[in-house]
């Protein structure tokens, strides 16, 4: 039952990084981010990176859900970023996108590719393990928020917030 309140609760939390994500190219491409969204763009990056950590830890560690091998790999890009983005978020360090952008794209990478072969299992070529295969579904809410998904949702909406960030100090120079 917990489990089931914890996984909607995360798909939700994505729904909600979809809308930051559209949020934050809208206000790249127009060039104007807004001051609300400029001041806390690295926080909110860090809260997602914290959300996506915990979540994992909770659906492997309590829940019970063997993470695969690219699972592994996401994992390895994701937790880090807490760190990364949280200190420059202390700092106001805007300078953190050098840092953040290529773990995350790292990250976002291996998510897509984690999706394809979750919808196409043929693709996986053996890469994981028979007893944690990457084309099984632990979580599926509103019939496209599978985990890698999710994760996909959260190092796309960090890439974003911390371009944000970068941008929105460079408006106020």
């Amino acid at each position: 039952m917990l489990t089931a309140v914890v996984e909607r609760t995360l798909a939700l939390l994505a729904l909600l990084a979809i809308g930051v994500s559209v949020a934050c190219v809208v206000a790249l491409v127009r060039g104007r981010v807004p001051a609300v969204l400029r001041d806390q763009a690295l926080w909110l990056a860090t809260a997602v990176a914290m959300v996506c950590t915990g979540g994992s830890l909770y659906l492997s560690e309590i829940a019970g859900y063997l993470p695969c091998v690219l699972c592994w790999y996401q994992r390895i890009a994701m937790y880090p970023l807490v760190v990364v983005v949280g200190v420059a978020a202390l700092r106001r360090d805007v300078s953190a996108w050098l840092t953040t952008l290529p773990i995350a794209a790292i990250g976002a990478g291996v998510a897509a590719w984690h999706v394809a072969v979750e919808r196409w299992p043929s693709l996986g070529g053996g890469v994981c393990d028979a007893a944690a295969p990457c084309t099984i579904r632990w979580v599926e809410e509103f019939g496209f928020l599978t985990i890698p998904t999710m994760a996909l949702i959260g190092f796309v909406t960090i890439s974003l917030l911390v371009l944000v960030a970068r941008r929105g100090a460079a408006e106020c120079r």
